[in-house]
């Protein structure tokens, strides 16, 4: 008898969880009214859009910036979200992701490259312009820079722009045979050979001005924050250390 038992409630378990429907699907999440954006882009979309963490507002993603939208449209607001809870600034940190995202997506074999010999501690990307005087001291102690272990590589960012002296400099030296030594001349203001080939400095100048880049040296941290202008080599390690070093537990606001 318990046997026949056990197996009718078995069965009316079984039969119960078959007739069962299907979860229903999550709704799908608001958007807000792009058409004044659109219209006030000449049409261009943006990147991204999500909502934000303060209700009612909405991320908005173009290029290499960020904005936020109310979710009717019309109001745009340019500026970033700080929290007072744990002192981040969340807008600087979807930067800094974006920032790492794009300069992981140039790759390395883009790049102009000073190594340490021994091992690296810290790995810097600096947008440059080979006539830029601070560029032109930052080199200068490159190997100041490689003894810290840090380790540099070189995205161009001719500031005349395309077309321009130093745009055309740029590409003589990622033409040239060792192109170590040819930036290294060049930016001592030696002539180095003109040479043209397949290269990636139109896209790296691009890429510096959707990043917000306005100067030269900008340097990307590893953490996909921006350093604008020259750094020593001993300052710029300590600045690593410091920002590589584990944070202390945000304080509540007093």
């Amino acid at each position: 008898m318990r046997k026949i038992s056990l197996i009718a409630t078995a069965f009316y378990v079984a039969s119960a969880l078959a007739a069962d429907p299907e979860p229903a699907a999550a709704p799908a999440a608001k958007q807000p009214d792009l058409t004044k954006l659109q219209a006030a882009l000449n049409g261009e979309k943006p990147d991204s859009v999500t909502p934000a963490v303060i209700p009612g507002l909405y991320e908005i993603v173009l290029g290499g910036q960020v904005l936020y939208l109310s979710e009717d449209g019309r109001y745009a607001i340019q500026g970033d979200i700080l929290d007072l809870g744990s002192r981040d600034n969340l807008t600087e940190n979807r930067r800094s992701a974006m920032r790492g995202e794009a300069i992981a997506a140039i790759g390395e074999n883009n790049m102009v490259v000073f190594a340490p010999e021994g091992p690296v501690k810290y790995t810097v990307t600096v947008f440059t312009d080979i006539d830029c005087g601070y560029c032109r001291k930052m080199h200068s102690q490159i190997a100041a820079y490689n003894k810290e272990g840090i380790k540099i590589r070189y995205l161009w960012f001719p500031r005349e722009g395309i077309g321009s002296e130093a745009y055309n400099k740029a590409v003589a030296v990622w033409c040239a045979d060792d192109r170590q030594d040819a930036l290294t001349k060049a930016k001592r203001g030696e002539n180095i050979e003109r040479k043209t080939c397949d290269n990636p400095v139109q896209t790296e100048y691009e890429l510096g001005q959707k990043l917000g880049v306005r100067g030269t040296p900008s340097m990307i941290l590893e953490s996909g924050e921006m350093i604008p202008g020259y750094v020593p080599p001993t300052q710029l390690a300590q600045m690593l250390a410091d920002n590589k070093a584990p944070k202390p537990a945000a304080q509540p606001p007093k």
